[in-house]
């Protein structure tokens, strides 16, 4: 997630646009046992194991990034050592938890089913980095998350469409149960198990937006607010003012033309003008002109901050209504194209909480506050469509993240803030645990971190998401 520098947003604004910050409906998480240090292998099976339930067939995972088993294992991502959005590499050597799997993986061999496989693997992106490798389906493997992929829209974070390098394909969740329909005969078995967990995206690209439209509408309150400034300043001291000030409006317009411009040539011609006017060449001099232009700096930066902010404040609640919008339409995907499409067992996985994570506690309260409503918003519409249904289980990870960063010891988690990863340019080139691996860690024990990078876990916390989601199954009576 990119950090937004909004110093603030009106919390009610945005309790009231998600109609306040309370339960979402799901199940609490509850805490496992302590795990001793080094942990044990972060997903023991839940005991006892039942002795009967159903028996899947295969497992079919639809989502993002948290789900993504290896769809961008390829080209340089792969010659970097990296693939998955985790801690990257089977490194049980150095730690248990080092397992070098995400939670679908670790579904499926708890339902003792081959290890889940990218049904697309590719990349469209920079080629003269390696990151333009031809797209494949592959056959028999129902592994549809990519990294980066949203509800509906095409372009998520990584897809080149945003200026990445890596060109990430980032097919949306209603295309990829739409694959999976046109090579399943239309149908989905009943020994299916289906996840579905999605909403990341949607909610960094919309936070991105309102970044970049937030800072152009600070930038260009800002130039205004410089030259209304400045150029009265330069004019005050000449013989006729008024025509100095048009003379000097003109050099502005003449010198803003030119395809080099900045910000400093523009005023250099101002000055310039200014100083050339009846009875003001003193204007010309540093001692004269640097304290306007110092001053003008400083009304530009407060008139900037103000606009963004005001911007934020105006268009943040569209962003809460965006991810209600964006939850409803992922429950009506699971109700329309899964559900009646023939699937017995679906389990939705929904909104984790991406303002606890290491890039959300970097953002101001306010922008905390907005995440958070974010997220509720998406989660109450999953809760409301989705809660009734005999063949959902709706599984609150929400709440896991929440406790999770409450009580770490309690999760056997060393560290809930930072990053596994060592993120720096030098030691991983695409800023990403997507080729984070045991060569570009932090120094020191990681393996009990929460998160490899910014947002995604490390191998040991999707063990705790695995387990929480098959004890949540084990109640449920689906194992």
């Amino acid at each position: 997630m990119r950090k937004l520098h909004l110093a603030a947003l009106l919390a009610v604004a945005l309790l009231s646009a998600c109609g306040g910050g309370g339960d979402n409906g799901s199940t609490p998480a509850t805490a496992p046992p302590p795990a001793p240090a080094p942990g044990p292998a972060p997903v023991p099976s839940p005991e006892p194991e039942p002795a009967s339930g159903p028996v899947f067939g295969a497992q079919i995972s639809f989502g993002d990034s948290l789900s993504d088993v290896g769809s961008y294992a390829v080209g340089t991502v792969k010659a970097l050592g990296g693939g998955k959005f985790t801690i990257n590499g089977d490194n049980t050597a150095i730690d248990p938890a080092l397992t070098g799997r995400n939670w679908t993986e670790l579904t499926a061999a708890r339902f003792r089913l081959p290890a889940p496989c990218a049904a697309q693997t590719g990349l469209d992106g920079d080629a003269s980095q390696g990151f333009s490798v031809p797209v494949v389906a592959h056959a028999g493997c129902y592994g549809y998350a990519q990294g980066g992929s949203r509800v509906s829209n095409p372009i998520g974070p990584s897809h080149k469409m945003t200026g990445s390098v890596l060109g990430g394909l980032t097919v949306p969740v209603r295309q990829q149960i739409a694959n999976h329909l046109a090579v399943s005969g239309g149908r989905f078995k009943p020994d299916d198990m289906v996840f579905v967990m999605a909403g990341g995206n949607d909610v960094l690209f919309q936070l991105a937006e309102l970044d970049a439209a937030a800072k152009s509408a600070g930038d260009a309150a800002g130039r205004q607010a410089y030259f209304a400034s400045l150029v009265p300043a330069l004019a005050a001291q000449a013989t006729e003012p008024e025509a100095a000030t048009t003379a000097i409006m003109l050099a502005i317009q003449g010198a803003s033309a030119a395809p080099d411009a900045t910000l400093a040539s523009i005023t250099q011609a101002a000055i310039g003008t200014a100083a050339d006017q009846p009875g003001n060449a003193a204007v010309g001099s540093p001692g004269v002109y640097g304290p306007m232009v110092t001053q003008a700096n400083a009304d530009a930066t407060a008139a900037g901050q103000a606009a963004g902010v005001d911007y934020a404040t105006t268009h943040g609640p569209e962003l809460v209504s965006a991810m209600s919008a964006a939850g409803a339409e992922l429950a009506g995907l699971v109700k329309t194209q899964i559900l009646a499409n023939g699937a017995q067992y679906v389990t939705v996985n929904n909104l984790p909480d991406v303002a606890s994570t290491p890039a959300g506690r970097s953002e101001s309260p306010q922008i905390q506050a907005l995440i958070a409503a974010m997220g509720q918003a998406f989660n109450a519409q999953l809760s409301a469509a989705l809660g009734g249904e005999a063949r959902v289980l709706l599984v609150d990870v929400y709440a896991l993240n929440q406790d999770s960063v409450a009580r770490p010891a309690a999760y056997g988690l060393s560290n809930v803030t930072d990053t596994a990863c060592d993120m720096s340019q030098g030691k991983n080139a695409l800023g990403s645990s997507l080729v984070c691996n045991a060569s570009n860690l932090k120094a020191g024990d990681v393996s009990h971190y929460a998160y490899a990078d910014e947002v995604h876990p490390t191998p040991y916390y999707y063990g705790l998401l695995a387990r929480h989601v098959l004890e949540k199954m084990v109640a449920r009576g689906w194992l």
